[in-house]
């Protein structure tokens, strides 16, 4: 095989793909990196032609929670850094490993096609300002990210006003003066509330189900690095940290926000102390969901109706993988069925990196997943016993680490896991590729 089909394809230069892209090169794998956007990053470049962020989005997790161990951020960095301190935390990340020059920038992939059965490599097709390329790869790791192409549900009616997904919300002037209806209150509709109260001239959110809220700081310290020291079973977990939280929240029922009609960790939390503030100063008033829209009017499942100017639609994305056919990805549901959430049950030359999901897992665990991958491939390419077993456990069928949870049956929990349950199988698979090496 030549030089050229030897090296993989990567597509993404955000922190899954600069993961990947740092261990390929580490482990002296060559590939070539697409990315679409002028520099790294990902959604964390607001001035990407894809990027979904907004001026005052910050990391809802700290960030000694999130950042990659062997490159931590700076200790001025605030413990929630801003989008525009992660977009300087990555681009260093990317210098201080040497992983520019691996990268075409301003690329578009627009088609990966397999050049044969499974493991015989995949085409390429590309363009960037000079026109369109094809090129060849010995194996495939797509890496572009999880959310980029909103999920806008369908609505009764028609509304006159300003309608826009949240992927296109920027800035807080654009609520200037106006009644605002934010319709989803996931992290980042939570948020974007909070930009509309101080902005609009009113704010209503709109909840279809209810929520588990997470302040930032518990006992003055970011809330996320409380836990961890005590392992304790799920129900002991569920009634410790279901105290605490009643304790440093108190009721959202009483604001009217719906009760959960699921367990604490079955579907994500919302970490956000200024919502539950906001609300208890009367700033914002807590809707049903939509029932239908008739030119500014809104009507609520419970039958009140408002008239409004503006509707934020913060209902969430969509897996989205437009270059490639989902047949080839095992597509199966709401979500691709890949072995931890990476792995093909059938080819060695495909990869999805970064379509995971845990409470804290942070960059190290995404981390943690590209470096199986890439000891994985070295591995088969050595032929090493320990690559040949997973090679063998991964065609075996999907299951996917829940760890016991019965989460909720959304399609942005399809690829959902408990972080120790993924956590122990990746790291497991990594000591062993890595003992075979050393």
């Amino acid at each position: 095989m030549s030089e050229t089909r030897e090296r993989l394809a990567l597509i993404g230069a955000g922190p899954m793909g600069l993961a990947a892209a740092k261990l390929l090169s580490q482990h002296g794998i060559g590939f070539q990196g697409f990315e679409l956007n002028g520099d790294v990053g990902g959604l964390w470049d607001i001035d990407g032609p894809r990027s979904t962020m907004y001026e005052t989005a910050h990391l809802i997790s700290s960030k000694r929670m999130t950042e990659f161990t062997d490159f931590p951020m700076r200790d001025e960095v605030a413990e929630y850094p801003s989008h525009r301190e992660m977009k300087r935390y990555f681009q260093d990340f990317a210098r201080h490993f040497d992983l520019y020059r691996h990268f075409r920038f301003g690329a578009e992939v627009l088609r990966c096609d397999p050049l044969g059965g499974p493991n015989d490599g995949w085409r390429i097709t590309w363009r960037d300002d000079t026109g369109e390329h094809v090129e060849d790869y010995a194996g495939l790791l797509i890496a572009n990210g999880t959310l980029s192409t909103p999920n806008m549900p369908g609505f009764k009616g028609s509304f006159a006003g300003e309608m826009i997904h949240s992927s296109a919300y920027r800035h807080p002037s654009q609520f200037d003066g106006k009644r605002v209806l934010v319709i989803g209150a996931g992290n980042s509709g939570c948020d974007i509330a909070v930009d509309a109260i101080h902005h609009g001239a009113s704010c209503d959110l709109s909840m279809r189900r209810g929520y588990y809220f997470v302040p930032k700081y518990v006992f003055g310290k970011p809330a996320d690095t409380l836990g961890g020291a005590i392992k304790l079973p799920m129900a002991l977990k569920r009634i410790v940290d279901g105290t605490i939280l009643k304790w440093f929240v108190g009721d959202p029922q009483k604001y009217g926000f719906p009760k959960p009609d699921y367990k604490l960790y079955e579907s994500h939390p919302i970490v956000n102390s200024l919502v539950l503030y906001h609300a208890g100063h009367g700033d914002i008033r807590v809707m049903p969901d939509v029932d239908w829209f008739d030119g500014k009017t809104v009507r609520f499942k419970d039958g009140r109706c408002e008239e409004y100017d503006m509707i934020l639609v913060a209902t969430g994305y969509k897996l989205d993988y437009p270059f490639i056919d989902a047949a080839h990805l095992n597509w199966q549901g709401a979500a691709p069925h890949l072995y931890l959430n990476c792995m093909h049950p059938e080819r060695d030359d495909l990869f999805v990196l970064g379509m995971i999901e845990a409470s804290g897992l942070g960059w190290q665990g995404r981390h943690e997943q590209a470096e199986m991958v890439v000891r994985y491939i070295e591995g088969l390419r050595s032929g090493a016993p320990e690559a040949k077993a997973l090679q063998k456990t991964k065609a075996e069928g999907f299951r996917r680490a829940t760890g016991g949870m019965n989460y909720i049956d959304l399609p942005r929990m399809a690829y959902y896991v408990d972080k120790a349950t993924y956590r122990k199988a990746v790291t497991g698979w990594i000591g062993r590729l890595r003992g075979r090496a050393a």
